[in-house]
């Protein structure tokens, strides 16, 4: 793995970290026909055994999608590789495919210690397009499904959520101040107001007082609930509003990568944003776009809240892995981990490969 020393670093310091490409760290196999359209978009899990495990996206022909698990490899502490082993998730369900597609795609993975489990949360292309699902593990390797999740009606909103695509979801490692201040389970989402695949040339229809732009929501689980039953976090409710696109880099959409970090200043929340042309809803292959990687600092006290965003991305395309391949002109951060006491932040390279960069706080 090479050293590329190319770093992205906020707009006046007002998210003060920075994003160091550190090179390829998963490629296809050549041969391997569960990867023949590519790896990317990984999750990742600390195991029981003391290993970090890389669960990337694995394409075959066709655009059918699973998720795969790797055993990361480090030198020196930080990650260079991966050793291959095997597949976890297949689109074997009902919710997982339809007619002439299907997949389970882009795991977000995040440990909850007071639950005693690491949530998985992944996309399952189904019978209506992507729709949000959870798997669960005790030992950071074997992956039982609780189900697809299901978004409680919001009079407020006067908007089922149901209704909707959904990607981009990720939970928080712990409890949250919920929006009546208990104790709740918080998870990111982004709808997408967008009917085109099930009906076509149908007009999106956001909620009043938002635009048809894909943005960041919060909903939240009761914790007490979910304690009690770790399937409850497939039931969330209370649905806001977080962050919308604000700034040029971002102005199609944005939606969250990895689950936030804990910070002195509140949450850390890497996102994508995504700038370009979709000509044919949002579910055909969009190769005239752009994805690029910022952050966001949410309240420790609301984290529906935003406190500060950067204003300029924090990484963008630039190497050949990143600018060509399925989708050009791609980095879509997944996954986050902590290793030998530096951050790592694990991105899908132009829906082909996956990277890591190293994530370091910019002292002013």
């Amino acid at each position: 793995m090479s050293t590329l020393g190319l770093a992205g670093r906020a707009d006046g310091a007002n998210v003060p970290f920075e994003l160091t490409r550190l090179g390829v760290l998963m490629a296809p196999e050549e041969g391997n026909p569960l990867e023949v359209e590519g790896v990317l978009n990984p999750g990742t899990a600390w195991g029981s055994d003391g290993n970090l495990y890389l669960f990337p996206r694995l394409v075959a022909e066709g655009n059918v999608s699973r998720v795969g698990c790797a055993k990361v490899v480090t030198k020196g502490g930080v990650p260079v590789g991966v050793e291959r082993e095997g597949v976890v998730l297949t689109p074997d369900r009902t919710w997982e495919h339809g007619e002439n597609h299907g997949g389970v795609e882009d795991p977000r993975i995040t440990d909850i210690p007071s639950l005693g489990v690491k949530v998985m949360t992944y996309v399952a292309f189904g019978p209506l397009g992507p729709r949000p699902a959870l798997a669960i593990s005790e030992d950071g390797k074997e992956w039982t499904r609780i189900g697809p999740i299901l978004f409680g009606f919001d009079d407020a909103m006067n908007c089922d959520l149901n209704l909707f695509p959904n990607k981009d979801v990720v939970f928080f490692p712990e409890t949250v101040p919920g929006p009546d201040g208990r104790e709740c389970y918080a998870v990111l989402h982004r709808p997408m107001w967008d009917y085109s695949f099930g009906r076509p040339g149908e007009p999106a229809v956001p909620p009043i007082g938002h635009d048809d732009r894909a943005s960041i929501w919060i909903s939240y689980i009761d914790a007490e609930r979910a304690k009690k039953d770790v399937a409850e976090l497939c039931y969330v409710t209370d649905h806001k509003f977080v962050a919308g696109p604000e700034f040029a880099w971002e102005e199609l959409k944005i939606g969250a990568g990895p689950a936030p970090l804990r910070i002195s200043e509140g949450w850390l929340l890497i996102h994508h944003g995504v700038t370009g042309e979709i000509t044919a809803g949002g579910f055909s292959p969009q190769q005239n776009v752009r994805y690029v990687a910022g952050a966001i600092i949410l309240s420790a006290d609301d984290p529906a809240v935003v406190v500060t965003r950067t204003e300029e991305p924090l990484l963008a395309p630039a190497t050949v892995e990143e600018t060509s391949g399925v989708v050009s002109n791609v980095v879509f951060p997944t996954a986050i981990e902590e290793i030998e006491g530096a951050h790592y932040v694990f991105y899908g390279m132009a829906d082909t490969k996956i990277g890591v960069a190293r994530l370091d706080r910019v002292e002013a």
